[in-house]
């Protein structure tokens, strides 16, 4: 909550120039719109960005999603393979702090509007590009979806039952890390422009940010040359923690890997005698007796309701949760109470979408306005920043540059 009464964001007064479509680099933008960047984003002339049609759609042919990752935005549309096209992009990537890029590798030196280009005209620029391989290396010229990126990463490896082939949640995973990892990236290149007075190059990759998130793996493999493999619901070497049905058929989810949060979990399930024995006082000891532990607490959950288990182990302090889809956290208090749905209205619909943290307390994210139409403010933008009159717009409308 806005405790100043005041309207600041964080990021007021930043311009971003987003290039590129889909999913990772259109994430990021978000990311830096809610928080209070101007950020304005390039589309093809005519239907835009593919993600507004993928999936869901509205009434109007729209996808939810884009309502929700376009958000704040301004859109401009402009022929990428226009010569003049390609000059109109140069002129407001000169107007600009950051710039967000997610095209393959060489496609913008192949259009003249690499980072070496604004080196002299636009010192400050922080140029951020995301791609799935990164820049350099043998690999860069790949296409970088999502699902390959997790795999190479390492995360599809892990992910998964030991005896099943390996599983992708239901989710664009590697893109929305990448997003994550060009934010930071932005933020990081903005602060060091104020120490030192220049931008540079963010260079982010799909697959380093799920690589970014293996933990303890590669000092493990270095040193011991253990492979992590995957392990279910479980957590390798940590016990215990895992996944409980319960006799409603409902799930949950326990963590008493804690020493006294073990011995409280094991007296709510009746198991005294391993409560309190020596053999699993420690983490290693329960790692060697897993299987025990976790037939002692499936024989708990499965003679009680999950609701029965959660507030048996809400009093006895024991971390645990239930499994919610969308449709239980639209009902939950909890996400309600922490204001975790936006409402913005499309046509004559009212959307909610969700919030975006990390949640600021003097200065936070809000969302204003839904995913703009098609080029909605391609004249707004180009008269206001780049001062084109109204005989240089329409020229550009009737070439269809724009």
């Amino acid at each position: 909550m806005n405790t100043t009464g005041n309207n600041r964001r964080p990021l007021d007064g930043v311009k971003v120039l987003e290039l590129g479509q889909l999913i990772a680099g259109p994430q990021a933008g978000c990311m830096l719109a809610y928080f209070g960047a101007e950020v304005i984003k390039i589309e093809p002339p005519g239907r835009g960005d593919p993600i507004r049609q993928w999936r869901l759609l509205d009434e109007h042919g729209t996808s939810y999603w884009w309502q929700s990752i376009a958000r704040n935005k301004k859109s401009v549309t402009v022929d990428l393979k226009a010569d003049r096209g390609r000059a109109l992009v140069r002129d407001l990537m000169n107007k600009v702090d950051v710039v967000i890029e997610n095209f393959r590798p060489g496609a913008m030196e192949k259009w003249g509007l690499d980072p070496e280009q604004f080196r002299q005209s636009n010192p400050s620029l922080v140029y951020t590009r995301v791609s799935g391989y990164g820049q350099t290396g043998p690999m860069s010229s790949r296409p970088g979806y999502a699902s390959a990126c997790e795999a190479f990463g390492g995360f599809r490896h892990v992910n998964g039952f030991p005896d099943r082939p390996p599983v992708r949640p239901n989710l664009s995973l590697g893109d929305t890390l990448a997003a994550m990892h060009a934010v930071i990236g932005v933020l990081l290149g903005l602060h060091s422009r104020t120490t030192h007075g220049s931008g540079q190059v963010v260079d982010v990759s799909i697959f380093e940010s799920v690589y970014n998130m293996m933990e303890a793996v590669v000092p493990e493999y270095s040193a011991e040359g253990v492979v992590r493999e995957p392990s279910g619901s479980t957590l390798t070497g940590i016990v215990p923690t895992n996944t409980y049905l319960c006799a409603d058929d409902k799930y949950v989810v326990i963590g008493g890997n804690g020493d006294s949060i073990y011995q409280r979990l094991m007296q709510c399930t009746g198991r005294d005698d391993l409560a309190n024995d020596p053999r699993m006082a420690g983490n290693a000891g329960r790692v060697q007796h897993e299987k025990e532990i976790d037939q002692a607490i499936s024989h708990w959950t499965s003679q009680h309701s999950a609701a029965e288990i959660l507030k048996t182990l809400e009093v006895a302090e024991v971390p645990s949760g239930p499994i919610l889809s969308v449709a239980d956290m639209f009902e939950d208090p909890h996400y309600r109470a922490r204001g975790l749905f936006e409402k913005v209205t499309v046509g004559e619909r009212e959307l909610e979408i969700p919030a975006m943290h990390p949640r600021l307390n003097d200065t936070p994210g809000r969302t204003d306005t839904a995913g703009p139409g098609v080029g909605e403010h391609t004249v707004s933008v180009l008269s206001e920043l780049l001062g084109y009159d109204e005989a240089e717009i329409t020229s550009l409308q009737e070439s269809r540059v724009i």
